[in-house]
């Protein structure tokens, strides 16, 4: 593994192997610098070789007294603890946070869960959908008519758990700064994606950003605030808000005069739509590019992941890297003097626990 470099070096975690949030929150924290000592199971491989770098891998059986102990040792040296099991799994393995807070006051104890660690539904299973589902935040994705669009995963398990979870970390540490003592970090997706949610629950009165299907100007109801396909087959993106924006996407797009009219006259919208589809129509995707990229009509064309990686903005900013024969996501975000790396991880998690020192 390369050398820790980054504003998070000599801080120290046990990330207890899961999946989805979990990992992603250990990865933000080993990408900046962090010593993360990945506990997993016998004979667990690799899955995500992107999600789970940087990390030191301990196989480790908890079931069994050498494996507690083990845990126990390293959970009294760790500044962090990471782990995502149902609300009681750690309790009855003995490594609950009133056991590993016993003997090592400083530890802050990071659960990662969707439901959360107390509520109805805390013990039952659940996923990303279901948990963004009771939040609001599935039911303002999609289309009108239609039944609500999952978001991949990233509004729950990524945008509202492992970012929530990373900067409850942070934030923990900060206090102990001045207390000296640790303490428990619910992280819970529902509580995150409700925060997401914010701003649209702060403006629920305010019908141009209504998150009913079909009605509000973000959701894609509004003709400059939209994606349209082109006469390739490929899509771009409009999001000419303001005045000048729209302004701009007319006058370069060559669209019809009329459009200037009454732009945020909701009744407008889908006849405008409409005309803009049949103008995004006439030209392929990179004739678009070459039109509007760079301007000031708020536009870029929706790309596949593969091709994101070799944008010519992206590549500027080398918001990819490629690591030993394997092309990874940066670490973000960026730092001027303290920059994270992307590292490889190594099995020699029980190594790196047995030379830490307790302090």
């Amino acid at each position: 593994m390369n050398q820790n470099s980054g504003p998070l070096a000599g801080l120290r975690v046990i990330e207890f192997a899961g999946i989805g949030p979990g990992p992603h929150a250990a990865m933000l924290l080993a990408d900046l610098g962090a010593e993360v000592v990945r506990i997993d199971r016998p004979g667990a491989a690799v899955t995500n070789p992107v999600v789970e770098r940087a990390r030191h891998r301990a196989s480790v059986d908890l079931k069994t007294e050498a494996g507690r102990a083990f845990c126990l040792d390293a959970a009294s040296k760790a500044d962090v603890l990471i782990e995502g099991f149902r609300p009681g799994v750690m309790e009855r393995l003995g490594l609950g946070p009133e056991e590993l807070l016993a003997i090592n006051p400083r530890l802050i104890y990071a659960r990662m869960t969707g439901w959360g660690q107390e509520g109805p539904l805390a013990h039952a299973a659940g996923h990303d959908i279901n948990y963004i589902a009771i939040t609001g935040a599935l039911d303002a994705v999609g289309k009108a008519g239609e039944t609500a669009s999952p978001p991949q995963n990233l509004v729950g398990d990524f945008g509202g758990g492992s970012m929530y979870c990373a900067f409850g970390i942070m934030s923990a540490l900060y206090e102990r700064q001045n207390s000296g003592k640790g303490q428990v970090v619910d992280a819970a997706i529902v509580d995150g994606a409700t925060s997401l949610m914010s701003f649209f629950f702060g403006a629920r009165s305010r019908p141009f950003l209504s998150t009913d299907r079909g009605k509000g100007m973000l959701s894609g109801a509004a003709h400059f605030y939209r994606c349209f396909e082109c006469a390739d087959g490929r899509e771009v993106s409009v999001g000419a808000i303001e005045p000048q924006f729209y302004a701009e996407l007319l006058a370069k797009s060559g669209a019809p005069t009329e459009l200037a009219e009454a732009q945020m006259n909701p009744a407008n919208w889908d006849d405008y739509a409409d005309r803009l589809a049949a103008l995004f129509k006439t030209r392929t995707q990179a004739e678009w590019v070459q039109l509007l990229e760079g301007t000031d009509a708020c536009f870029a064309p929706v790309l596949g992941l593969d091709e994101a990686r070799d944008h010519p903005h992206m590549a500027a900013r080398s918001a990819y890297v490629e690591h030993d024969g394997e092309w990874h996501t940066a670490p973000a975000p960026r730092f001027s003097r303290t920059p994270g790396t992307v590292r490889s991880s190594a099995d020699d998690g029980t190594d790196v626990v047995a030379n830490w020192r307790k302090g």
